[in-house]
């Protein structure tokens, strides 16, 4: 009997969690081998760092699309549902179509599981659905944001062309490392021989690590703000124009649909690595502008709703929300400003609220449905030494907590000082807390 999306779901979510990494590709290469060793079958650009990773994917995938090459694109985690890892041409896999790669994976994946010391993951089943898929397509090209890490990421059975390094910082401590070197070691390790690297700028320990695995493996090195960079930018209706100094060309005049300087300086990654995919040639700008024009980054400073304005962000480490935080004061001008945080009890809650806590004006803290998550009433007390409070203000259901901030944030000037009722409200602290959200206010499914 063939099975349903639903089924497939809870087969995958049966096997160990994506949080739990166990660092060895033998159980990939074995899965991928029986299969005839789809991830060989296109060039990869492959993705790793520490923020940007999805957004900057997804702009290599549109700038690849508008160069009328077929796209696989594979990122995590997903938003709302799974089926958003896998994609091919910039759709999302048909609950059908996903439902036909676990089928293609699961009978391989038995004869896996009963000779490795440990099952396959949950991650490892993506990613060998995700190959599978695009194979079977065929793509052309296959865009892959490593899940966690890079040399032991079960994405790395597969060898880029195009090694994409965004912004590094501390994440996954537990994992990783506990310092921004730490956590470059193993992230370098999607530069393999063959390669090209294309390298966001990074601090100088970050920098170090990276050139010394470039050296080592003969991977000729581009880098922003020295072979690419951002010239100019001007916050627009939607979104932003700016202008990039490429690898071989320059591009004036690019109208990109999402808020922030991060978003451009994604845009200036993006733009860099497909240079260097296509050939260190100078690209049609016409092309580049439809490319850009076209991308949407759900849950990464998405306006999901007005009167007032819902801001969504899925920042969930303080590099993310330090960032997230000057491109909301420099782009919106919301009086009050109403946060609700829901974020996952191994991430250094702490420290997100501290990057808040300058431009949020009332803290709403909350949780989303995982076991992961920090109980809100936890997260508030830590909020309350942070905030004061006045200032906090705990409700643990994510629906109820979306109300409270509505009201809020269309709160006279007599319960926020100065405000007269622009306020906004912005939803973050966790990929899962920003899709459960997404969920609410727009319904299942929805991309754009």
């Amino acid at each position: 009997m063939r099975p349903t999306y639903p089924d497939v779901e809870l087969a995958l979510l049966s096997r160990w969690p994506e949080t739990r990494l166990e660092p060895s590709l033998d159980r990939i290469r074995a899965i991928c081998e029986l299969m005839g060793d789809p991830q060989d079958a296109q060039p990869l650009v492959h993705l790793t760092g520490t923020n940007g990773k999805t957004s900057t994917s997804r702009m290599i995938d549109a700038l690849l699309r508008a160069l009328d090459l077929r796209t696989g694109r594979f990122t995590s985690p997903h938003l709302q549902r799974i089926n958003e890892r896998i994609c091919i041409d910039g759709e999302p896999l048909s609950d059908e179509l996903f439902v036909d790669a676990y089928a293609d994976v699961a009978v391989y994946a038995d004869l896996v599981d009963q000779s490795q010391p440990h099952p396959l993951s949950f991650f490892e089943m993506l990613v060998a659905m995700g190959y599978a898929a695009f194979a079977d397509a065929p793509v052309d090209v296959a865009v892959v944001e490593v899940g966690m890490g890079g040399a032991w990421d079960a994405t790395s059975v597969a060898d880029a062309d195009v090694a994409v390094i965004t912004p590094i910082d501390v994440d996954h401590a537990s994992y990783l490392g506990d310092t921004p070197a730490d956590i470059a070691v193993e992230k370098s390790g999607i530069i393999k021989r063959g390669s090209r690297t294309v390298l966001a700028s990074q601090s100088e320990e970050v920098l170090e690590v990276m050139l010394t695995r470039a050296a080592e493996m003969g991977s000729p090195v581009v880098l922003e703000g020295v072979d690419f960079r951002v010239e100019s930018r001007t916050p627009a209706v939607g979104g932003q124009m700016f202008t990039i100094q490429g690898v071989k060309g320059r591009y004036e005049d690019i109208l990109l649909p999402l808020h922030g300087a991060f978003q451009a300086r994604n845009a200036a990654l993006a733009l860099a690595a497909v240079e260097v995919f296509t050939g260190d040639a100078e690209l049609d700008p016409e092309l580049v502008r439809a490319g850009f024009g076209a991308v949407t980054s759900p849950g990464r400073l998405e306006v999901v709703r007005r009167s007032p304005t819902i801001v969504l962000d899925a920042a969930h480490n303080p590099h993310g929300v330090r960032a997230m935080v000057e491109s909301i004061g420099e782009e919106f001008t919301f009086n009050p400003l109403i946060g609700v945080v829901g974020v996952m009890a191994d991430k250094d809650a702490e420290e997100i609220l501290r990057e808040l806590e300058t431009s949020v004006a009332h803290l709403i803290c909350t949780q989303n449905s995982t076991e992961r998550s920090l109980p809100a009433a936890d997260l508030g007390e830590l909020a309350t030494g942070i905030f004061g409070s006045e200032r906090v203000t705990v409700v643990p259901r994510l629906d109820d907590a979306l109300e409270r901030a509505i009201a809020f944030a269309d709160a006279s000037g007599d319960e926020f000082g100065d405000a007269i009722g622009s306020g906004g409200v912005i939803v973050t602290g966790s990929v899962v807390t920003v899709g459960e959200a997404r969920t609410l206010l727009r319904g299942a499914g929805e991309e754009s």
